[in-house]
């Protein structure tokens, strides 16, 4: 084996890309908002602006008919839409054609580094055997039970994709979730569209659990409204948000979903999930087991400070793509110097182009003024709503909350929810500046539970899930469109109806005295259900996976009924005062 890194042409061009990627950090064209810190000076031709967003509305429509149908791959779809669209920003815009240069600045270089870190700690950390050994641990622990299986790693899912972000997540799960499928001889789509669904559900917990989160995070934190257009909204500052206030404020929401979410697996995958697999443990252990334990003990010992940089990003400002990156290089250098050929191997290249397509696409979309255009209407249909009176305040917050939840789920479903959300925070203080300060917060929540859950909607809607179809294409397993959508759209009508009901409850019905309360009673009502629901389960003889889905619709019925009564009596309370 050639023990000069620069010999092979493959080598030149990976390490080059991730020192182009580092450096490019380096010089500020990341920012924890997603997307370039380097904004254009972009503007379209007097009398044109009309035009301008219907062709732009045209090449987004004609790139998710490409993706959706699969007349091409995703890829190729994602960089025809982003060159067709430069081409149209370069038509309708007063300035002179833009460079490559420029137009670079439209790619979220910290979601590239995040995921180009993390595939080459993933690649080095498959050759140690590891990803096998958990799906043995994993077959170990469900007894067999196709179901119990499903349930452990789902439940694995959320909570890593709670305090990681979701991404770096299903880069970790997906290599021991296809292993176990084939040692298995079950189908490894179900499973990873299962996990990913519950990815993107367990990451809209906490701040840093999915990236619309870190956007709207250090977007909206108090700090950040005071500074923005010289201090315009500082006003508002006192109803930013910081990052305790993701896991108070959307905890209790997602709590919510979990065992509705796993009610419809099990029914949808009715089949696919049934029955039980046996498989002579020992015989398991023999053959799947750790390859080389020394690389792993180093190779884990770095993904566990980089995992630990992760938790701490919030105090240190460092960016994740630095993190990731460090990482992964240091891994290199720490495992094997002379060959890193066969870790960046593993390197999905073409989903990381989807994902620069994709962002150039929507942000020239952005420019051609495509995204105001839907946030113009967002705005007028919340104004049709209510007055400055006291009753008409409450029947405006209402309308705001559900009009951004639901836009906000139904186009993250359809534009990746990172550029969607960058797009989206100004409209929110635009909103809120506009129609009233008071709107902000509850609008806040809204549009992080749409965006987060709205991601599941379509195998495009989140990059947790675009990642998950790379990884499963390039092991043989591909995941299409349709089949992704049959299972993750509904799943996100179901759990945002779920999380519109909460909202409504905490902040229309609970508003700024019993919000809190509110809140408690809720994560109350649903510990006490799944609770009963699990023990009803039980006392029939069936394991925990199988009674968390037993006696599914007088479930909800009984935890519907209980809130609607309870909500009904704070109500009741409130008028009284």
């Amino acid at each position: 084996m050639n023990s000069n890194l620069f010999t092979n042409r493959s080598r030149q061009i990976s390490f080059a890309l991730l020192l182009m990627v580092g450096f490019m950090l380096l010089m500020g064209y990341s920012s924890a908002a997603g997307g370039g810190s380097l904004e254009l000076d972009v503007h379209i031709k007097d009398g044109y602006e009309s035009q301008a967003i219907a062709v732009g509305l045209l090449i987004l429509f004609a790139v998710y008919a490409l993706i959706i149908f699969e007349w091409v791959h995703r890829t190729l779809a994602a960089a025809v839409g982003g060159l067709l669209a430069v081409l149209a920003l370069n038509f309708y815009a007063v300035e002179d054609t833009f460079t490559l240069a420029e137009i670079t600045t439209m790619i979220d270089w910290e979601t590239i580094g995040l995921l180009l870190g993390m595939m080459v700690m993933v690649g080095i950390l498959s050759n140690t055997g590891v990803f096998e050994y958990f799906a043995v641990l994993s077959y170990k622990k469900s007894g067999g039970s196709i179901w119990t299986l499903v349930v452990i790693l789902c439940t694995v899912t959320a909570v890593l994709s709670a305090f990681l972000d979701n991404v770096t997540t299903m880069l970790l799960l997906t290599p021991v979730t296809i292993q176990l499928a084939k040692v298995l001889d079950i189908k490894p789509i179900p499973l990873l569209i299962s996990e990913v669904l519950f990815s993107n559900i367990g990451g809209a917990a906490t701040m840093i659990g999915d990236p619309p989160n870190i956007m709207i995070g250090s977007g909206l934190s108090p700090g950040k409204i005071e500074s923005v257009e010289g201090g315009k909204y500082a006003y508002m500052s006192e109803f930013g948000v910081t990052f305790n206030d993701f896991i108070i404020e959307m905890g209790p929401g997602i709590l919510m979903c979990i065992v509705p979410s796993f009610m419809f697996i099990k029914w949808f995958y009715r089949d696919e999930f049934s029955g039980t697999r046996f498989r002579d443990v020992a015989e398991l252990e023999a053959k799947y087991g750790i390859k080389d334990p020394a690389m792993l003990r180093v190779a884990g010992i770095i993904l566990a400070i980089v995992i630990l940089n992760f938790f701490i990003h919030p105090i240190t400002g460092i960016a994740v793509s630095w993190i990731a990156l460090v990482g992964a290089v240091v891994m290199l250098l720490a495992t094997d110097r002379h060959d890193i050929e066969e870790p960046l191997h593993h390197v999905e290249w073409t989903t990381l182009l989807f994902f620069a397509g994709l962002f150039v696409l929507v942000h020239s979309l952005q420019y051609l003024d495509v995204i105001d255009f839907i946030g113009n209407y967002v705005e007028r249909a919340i104004a049709a709503f209510g007055d400055d009176t006291a009753e008409g305040q409450t029947t405006r917050l209402a309308a705001a909350v559900l009009i951004v939840l639901w836009v906000s789920a139904i186009a993250s479903a359809f534009i990746d929810n990172i550029p969607y959300t960058a797009t989206m925070i100004p409209i929110v203080l635009i909103i809120a500046d506009n129609l009233g300060a008071y709107l902000l917060e509850p609008m806040i929540w809204a549009l992080a539970f749409g965006a987060c859950l709205g991601g599941n909607g379509t195998l495009i809607g989140a990059s947790a899930n675009v990642v998950t179809a790379g990884m499963s294409e390039d092991a043989g397993y591909p995941i299409s469109f349709n089949e992704f959508f049959k299972a993750g759209f509904p799943i996100m009508i179901l759990t945002t109806f779920i999380v519109s009901f909460y909202m409504l409850a905490v902040y229309v019905i609970g508003g700024e005295e019993f919000g809190t309360y509110m809140k408690l009673i809720l994560v109350g009502i649903t510990t006490i259900g799944i609770i009963m629901q699990v023990s009803r389960g039980r006392g029939k003889g069936k394991s925990f996976a199988e009674a968390l889905v037993d006696d599914e619709m007088s479930g909800i019925s009984e935890l519907v009924t209980t809130t609607k009564s309870v909500a009904a009596s704070i109500v009741r309370g409130n008028e009284e005062e």
